[in-house]
C-alpha cells in the first residue's frame, strides 16, 4: 500500500510535542512491513530545512479565497529518515521558524492542505490511503469528498488520528470561501458549535478515526472540549491504538546523545555515569534519588503544580532527594521554578527551554520521572523513561493508565489518581522508600528496560486498519 501521512510536525523536521515523534516513526515502521509510507509537512524556515538538501519535484499555484499563493514541493534527497519526506514551501506563510502561534495559522494550514491536494491532483498520483494527523490537516477528508477540484480522490480512504482533542482549529464561516468550490449544502460537514471545526469535520468525513491510546478513546467520549456527542455518535468508526517509540532512536546502547551508553546487564554502571554527569552540571548530590520532570510547563501536564510539589517535597524530605526540571511554557511557572533554586540550592535545579540532548541524558540518569498530567492522550515520555530504566510516577489517565502499572500491584511504576500536590508528593515519598530498597529497585529497572513499546506491533495494527478500508 502507498500511504501519505500529512502533518504539521515530524521529528526531526519540526517538533513541538509527541505528534512529531509519532509522524517521524510510524511511516518508517510501515515501510519495514513492505508498504510505501511518505510524509508531508510544511516547509518551515528552521534548522532542518537550512541544513539539508532537497530536490524540487513540483511547483504550482493555490487559491485561498481571493488570495493566490505559489507553492513548491521539496523532496529530501537522502531518505535518511527511513521514508520519503516532502516539504510544502509556501513562502508568504511558512518562511518562519515556529510551527504554531501565528495570527494567520488558519490561513497557513488551510493553504497547506489545499497545496497538498493540488499537488497530488496535478501530478495524477496514485495512492491507497491519506492519513491525517490532528486538526491542522482535518479539512482534507472533507475536501476529497466534496470539493469539485479533487474527484480523483473521492474514493481514496482517509484516516484521522487524534493526538490531542482539546485543540480543534476553529474558525468562522466568514472564511468558508478559503476552501475550493463545493456544494454549500454540504457545509454541515464542516460545522460544529456554530463555527467551522476542522477536527469535527474530519471525525465526520474520515473513513476511520484513531486515538493514540485505548483509554484516551474512552475519555474523549466523555470530555473532548465540546466534541463528546459527535465522538459518541461516530464511535463505530473509532479505534484506540497505543503509540510506540522509535527503538532505533531510543536505544541505551547506541544513543549518541548520552554521556555514557549502557546495556541491560550493565545498567547500574551506565545510569550512575549519566546521573553523575547531571549532578555535576546542575550541582546536585548523586547519592540521592533524582526526580525529574521533562515537558511543556502547562496546565495539561500538571506543571502548574510543580512549584508547590517541589517546595513541599524538599521541605518534608529535606536532603533525601534531588529534583531537576526541564521544560518551558507558562512564563509565570518558569519564573516560579527558577526562584526555587535560591531556596533549595544543592537539591533543586531547572533548565528552562527545549534541549533534546539533555532530555536523553536525563532519561538515562534520573531515577524517577514525574508525569502528573491532567490530560495525556498517550504520552511518550513514560515509554522513554521505561526504556532507559527510569521509573515513571504517573497519574492514571489516558495512555499513562495503559502503559504504567503500580509496583505495589506487581507492576513497575508508581501511580496515583489525582493531579494534586498531595498525591504527587506521597508518590515521591514512596519513590524514596523504593530507592532505599536496592534489591527491589534494581529488579524493577530490569523489568522496565525489557518492556516492548516499539512501533513494530503498532505498525501492524495501523496496517490492518488501512487494509480493512481498502477491502
Amino acid at each position: 500500500m502507498e500511504i501519505f501521512h500529512i502533518s504539521a510536525e515530524c521529528y526531526p523536521v519540526a517538533k513541538v510535542g509527541g505528534l512529531a515523534d509519532v509522524v517521524g516513526a510510524l511511516p518508517k515502521y510501515l515501510n519495514k512491513l513492505g508498504h510505501t509510507a511518505k510524509v508531508v509537512v510544511p516547509g518551515y524556515d528552521n534548522k532542518f530545512t537550512q541544513e539539508n538538501e532537497f530536490d524540487i519535484v513540483h511547483k504550482g499555484l493555490l487559491k485561498l479565497g481571493w488570495f493566490q499563493f505559489s507553492y513548491t514541493i521539496l523532496k529530501e534527497k537522502t531518505n535518511k529518515l527511513g521514508f520519503d519526506l516532502y516539504l510544502i514551501a509556501i513562502p508568504e506563510l511558512f518562511d518562519r521558524p515556529n510551527v504554531y502561534s501565528y495570527e494567520d495559522d488558519t490561513e497557513r494550514f488551510t493553504a497547506f492542505q489545499i497545496a497538498f491536494l493540488n499537488w497530488l491532483t496535478e501530478t495524477n498520483q496514485q495512492l491507497d490511503v491519506i492519513h491525517c494527523h490532528d486538526h491542522h490537516t482535518g479539512l482534507i477528508p472533507f475536501m476529497v469528498q466534496f470539493c469539485y477540484n479533487y474527484p480523483h480522490f473521492k474514493n481514496t480512504p482517509t484516516v484521522l488520528t487524534i493526538h490531542n482533542g482539546q485543540y480543534q482549529g476553529w474558525f468562522g464561516f466568514d472564511k468558508i470561501h478559503y476552501l475550493p468550490d463545493f456544494d454549500r449544502g454540504r457545509s454541515g460537514f464542516l460545522e460544529w458549535g456554530g463555527v467551522i471545526n476542522p477536527l469535527a469535520s474530519a471525525v465526520k468525513c474520515a473513513w476511520k478515526v484513531t486515538t493514540v491510546s485505548p483509554s484516551y478513546l474512552d475519555e474523549i467520549s466523555n470530555e473532548a472540549n465540546g466534541l463528546e456527542n459527535l465522538l459518541r455518535f461516530e464511535r463505530s468508526k473509532l479505534v484506540g491504538i497505543l503509540n510506540g517509540i522509535d527503538t532505533d532512536v531510543w536505544n541505551t546502547q547506541t544513543d549518541e546523545m548520552l554521556h555514557a551508553n549502557y546495556t541491560l546487564k550493565g545498567f547500574k554502571k551506565g545510569k550512575a555515569a549519566n546521573k553523575a554527569f547531571l549532578c555535576e552540571q546542575f550541582n546536585l548530590d548523586p547519592k540521592l534519588p533524582l526526580f525529574t520532570f521533562i515537558g511543556r510547563l502547562v496546565g495539561e501536564k500538571g506543571a502548574d503544580l510543580l512549584p508547590q510539589i517541589c517546595s513541599v517535597a524538599l521541605n518534608e524530605f529535606y536532603q533525601k532527594l534531588n529534583i531537576l526540571i526541564l521544560g518551558s511554557g507558562d512564563t509565570n511557572l518558569e519564573r516560579g521554578l527558577q526562584n526555587l533554586q535560591n531556596f533549595y540550592h544543592g537539591n533543586f535545579n531547572t533548565y528552562i527551554g527545549y534541549n533534546e540532548k539533555l532530555a536523553h541524558i536525563i532519561y538515562a540518569g534520573a531515577d524517577f520521572l514525574l508525569m502528573p498530567s491532567r490530560v495525556e492522550p498517550c504520552g511518550l515520555n513514560q515509554m522513554y523513561a521505561l526504556r532507559y530504566g527510569t521509573i515513571p510516577i504517573v497519574r492514571r489517565t489516558g495512555g499513562l493508565k495503559d502503559t504504567v502499572y503500580d509496583f505495589g500491584d506487581g507492576g513497575f511504576g508508581i501511580c496515583h489518581d489525582k493531579a494534586s500536590v498531595f498525591d504527587v508528593t506521597h508518590s515521591m515519598y514512596r519513590g524514596i522508600q523504593l530507592y532505599a530498597d536496592t534489591k527491589t529497585f534494581d529488579a524493577i529497572i530490569k523489568t522496565t528496560m525489557q518492556i516492548d513499546h516499539s512501533w513494530d506491533k503498532v505498525a501492524e495494527e495501523y496496517s490492518a486498519v488501512y487494509q480493512s478500508l481498502i477491502n
